[in-house]
């Protein structure tokens, strides 16, 4: 079955064949269809992953103080946190998006086969809404992207 194999009666499939998926579904739901099957293909680096990724109000000691999935307006800055491995040598992105269009672009030179990095985020009270960040390698691969939600509804 190559990478597939039977857990519990199920077909299990693996991971890369979940994030291959997990992104075709998100690139339709975001309306990009304009995809040729090669750029479906997996990552150019298979080793290479995001192991963690998160929203968070505070790096301490290079590491995340909570997880945030949704923020009130009283909160006016965010950090976005990953801990990347076998990237080392290559730029990776955060790409922070809002109302579909891109206000920031974060570069990071990968030092070591696991780096973390984190970048930062100030909103602002019109800013309401759905936010994302693509975890993206040079060539513009996704490797990662996470949603959180700002606004006074998100209580």
């Amino acid at each position: 079955m190559g990478t597939e194999e039977m857990m519990f009666g199920y077909l299990k499939r693996s991971s890369t064949t979940l994030f291959a998926n997990t992104l075709l579904i998100l690139f339709l739901k975001l309306g990009v269809t304009n995809l040729s099957a090669e750029e479906l293909q997996e990552s150019p680096v298979p080793d290479a992953y995001v192991a963690r990724a998160q929203f968070t109000t505070a790096i301490v000691d290079r590491e995340p103080l909570d997880q945030v999935v949704k923020l009130d307006t009283l909160t006016t800055r965010v950090f976005f946190f990953t801990d990347l491995r076998h990237l080392q040598g290559r730029t990776v992105t955060h790409r922070w998006e809002f109302a579909g269009q891109t206000v920031s672009e974060v570069d990071f030179k990968v030092g070591g086969p696991r780096w973390r990095v984190y970048s930062a985020k100030s909103l602002k009270p019109d800013e309401t809404g759905k936010w994302t960040v693509f975890v993206v390698d040079e060539s513009g691969w996704p490797l990662h992207a996470t949603i959180f939600e700002y606004g006074d509804e998100a209580e």
